[in-house]
């Protein structure tokens, strides 16, 4: 079943920081949530991918969360949150002041499936994912479920029901955490342990006295290093490319030109975005450097086959494993956008300016160099500016 709900002037799918940034200087030109434009996001609450990552995760330990435009008017700031709490905890509940604050009205828990063609505009189909109220009847007194007859059949099972938004543009703000990548190794199906991706991470307490081979060049897998230092029986960690280590304490991406110069190369040529990391290098903190001076962030090159219980290098070198942790990254979760074809040959959307070459009606926001919480403010800014002038 398809429920018609409407038109608007602008479809905002994700309520991460990207989205929340285009949806303020939507609301300063004067646009209402709701009525011009609605603002469609999957998860359960506020705070973007944060709200799924790890309670141990702390502001500081990984990118630096930078402020979303306007956040200083409600006193609230990054750099002063308290680094003892969750990063999850915290970003959720600034998310959440924000969107109060702004009236901006987020629909959720909303799963847009496609977005597609119609005529001169764009509908956005999507499912609401929110508990749907039991049919109740009451008896004697009380509200008890409606007992189907024994001649009754079973009935068939419903879906949530989908609804139809149709809109002048779309604003695509959908990140990557939906979309975890993990690269084949031969012998894959055949290991006997875990296979647990970044965005399945959830407790440390779960590794305990097990051997774990952590994948990865990145923050991530350097975190999880970390952690599991004293809790894992045996850690071991693997890398497809040497680690680059730079001086400093956190990572700045408006810093790293160079890596925000090849993302932008590669999102206006269409082609497949590449890893941040490898352009940026990771920094060495002191924490980390203790972890290197002790012999714990050591990466070994990338082993080349798995079997049931262990990792085996090209040399017949091996390591056990009774879970393999791949913090092996992200793509850009843009499966729903596949009816509008936007992909290009060369394995990546066409970008320029946040704006789609192929279709100007789209934009994605927070795609390739707008990737950081200063690069999505920035771009916020530029994509509400060009709907206005379009509008």
């Amino acid at each position: 079943m398809t429920i018609d709900a409407g038109r608007v002037k602008v479809v905002v799918i994700g309520a991460g920081q990207a989205g929340l940034s285009v949806a303020f200087y939507l609301r300063r030109f004067q646009l209402v949530a709701d009525e011009d434009f609605v603002m469609l996001d999957r998860s359960p609450g506020p705070g973007g991918a944060w709200q799924h990552r790890w309670s141990s995760l702390k502001l500081g330990s990984a990118h630096k969360v930078n402020d979303l435009p306007g956040m200083g008017e409600l006193g609230l700031s990054f750099e002063t949150a308290d680094r003892r709490l969750p990063a999850k905890e915290v970003v959720a509940d600034y998310y959440g002041r924000y969107e109060e604050y702004f009236d901006l009205r987020v629909r959720r828990p909303m799963d847009v499936r496609r977005v597609e063609n119609r005529g001169v505009d764009l509908v956005v189909q999507y499912q609401d994912l929110s508990p749907q109220p039991v049919e109740e009847h009451r008896g004697r007194g009380l509200f008890t479920r409606r007992r189907r007859s024994f001649r009754e059949p079973e009935p068939e099972p419903v879906g949530p029901p989908e609804i139809e938004l149709t809109t002048q543009f779309l604003v695509n703000a959908t990140g990557t955490w939906g979309s975890p990548f993990v690269p084949y190794y031969p012998g894959m199906t055949e290991f006997a342990g875990r296979h647990v991706h970044t965005a399945d991470y959830d407790d440390a307490e779960h590794f305990r006295d097990k051997h774990v081979v952590v994948v990865g060049g990145g923050t991530s897998a350097i975190g999880f290093m970390l952690e599991l230092e004293h809790i894992a029986a045996g850690l071991t960690w693997v890398s497809r490319r040497p680690i680059d280590w730079v001086d400093g304490e956190s990572l700045d991406l408006e810093g790293a030109s160079a890596a925000v110069a090849a993302q932008d190369e590669a999102a206006r040529s269409g082609r497949a975005l590449p890893s941040i990391v490898s352009g940026t290098g990771v920094p060495r903190s002191r924490r980390i450097a203790a972890g290197i001076e002790r012999g714990l962030l050591v990466a070994r090159p990338m082993f080349d086959r798995i079997e049931a219980d262990r990792v085996v290098w090209e040399d017949g070198a091996t390591a056990r494993a009774d879970a393999i942790i791949w913090a092996t990254g992200f793509r850009p979760e843009l499966r729903h956008l596949a009816p509008l074809k936007l992909r290009e040959k060369e394995g990546g959307v066409a970008v320029g300016q946040g704006a789609s070459w192929s279709d100007p009606r789209v934009f994605l926001a927070g795609y390739g160099p707008q990737a950081s919480t200063v690069g999505a403010s920035r771009a916020g800014r530029m994509i509400a500016r060009q709907i206005m002038a379009m509008l």
